[in-house]
């Protein structure tokens, strides 16, 4: 009998010279090349998921200071997924196994059960999809309240984006986005939205990464109603991401600052999200879902080419 593997089956899709590979554990994006070239920065099939690569960040994206928030006067607290730091990160699925809904040679639907457990008294369904498309990949998330009591909501995804060749200091990025949350130095939580302007994180116009380390959320996202963030390499190869400024307010950016080499600025985390961090104890854009309400949020990557 095989061993099984540390992120679990990995499931393969197909569609002509797209591939993407998708795991069990987490129900998360592993790999997406388009004719060959990574759009994401993976990782192997036989290491355990590192830096949330690829993740699923439900019920909450981002950080919940100190693990604790309350509603209808019970105060709850979740574990410190982010001990050095006092915080729980990016949700309660993360770790958890998937399983398979259905599948086709390009497209497939993993679901979880998000149970009650510490910090968290309610019961919730999640459904994840991902469909290829001819030039990358659409990705899907659907919570619904499986439980008994209105259940507090935000999601988002969380893949290290690939430009072309090189590393985030080689690339350039371009964001519609009018203001920017600044956070504190040693635990990244809010501290208040600014105008981009007013800071060094103004990326409306594209320009270089080179020197700047982010990880901030972003919100007044384009006029358009939909939202873009794109990577270009110098060698004119890119990757987007959109999504509905509606339906996702916020975006998470994050230059993948590391102490270890193998994984500093290796790829550029672009987090579209339905709330900004903490929104648990600020309310900011938090989606509440009654008993058997579901919430649908949908993105796309997209290899590009100048």
């Amino acid at each position: 009998m095989s061993t099984p593997l540390p992120s679990g089956t990995q499931h393969e899709l197909v569609l002509g010279d797209v591939r993407a590979v998708v795991t069990e554990v987490g129900g998360a994006l592993r790999e997406l090349t388009v004719a060959g070239r990574h759009l994401v920065q993976g990782f192997p099939a036989d290491a355990p998921r590192p830096l949330y690569r690829g993740s699923v960040l439900a019920p909450w994206p981002n950080r919940v200071a100190d693990g604790r928030w309350s509603r209808d006067g019970v105060e709850h607290q979740l574990a410190l997924t982010e001990p050095d730091r006092g915080n729980a990160l990016h949700g309660l699925a993360c770790w958890t196994p998937w399983q398979l809904l259905d599948r086709t040679d390009s497209g497939i639907r993993l679901g979880v059960r998000v149970w009650p457990q510490q910090g968290w008294p309610h019961l919730l369904d999640l459904v994840v999809g991902y469909e290829l498309t001819p030039t990358g990949l659409r990705w899907s998330l659907q919570g619904t309240n499986a439980g008994s009591t209105a259940a507090p909501w935000g999601c988002s995804v969380h893949p290290y984006l690939r430009a072309g060749s090189g590393l985030v200091d080689d690339w350039e990025l371009e964001l519609d986005a009018a203001q920017v949350l600044t956070v504190d130095d040693e635990r990244l939580l809010p501290t208040g939205v600014v105008p981009v302007g007013s800071t060094d994180l103004d990326f409306r116009t594209p320009r270089p990464l080179r020197g700047l380390a982010v990880d901030h959320a972003y919100t007044g996202l384009g006029a358009t109603g939909r939202a873009t963030a794109t990577v270009w390499a110098p060698e004119g190869t890119g990757v987007a991401v959109h999504w509905s400024a509606a339906e996702m307010p916020w975006v998470q950016v994050h230059t993948a600052d590391r102490p270890d080499p193998a994984d500093d600025r290796v790829g550029l985390a672009i987090e579209p999200m339905t709330c900004p961090p903490d929104a648990f104890n600020s309310g900011t854009d938090l989606v509440v879902l009654a008993p058997g309400d579901a919430h649908v949020t949908s993105w796309e990557i997209e290899a590009l080419t100048r």
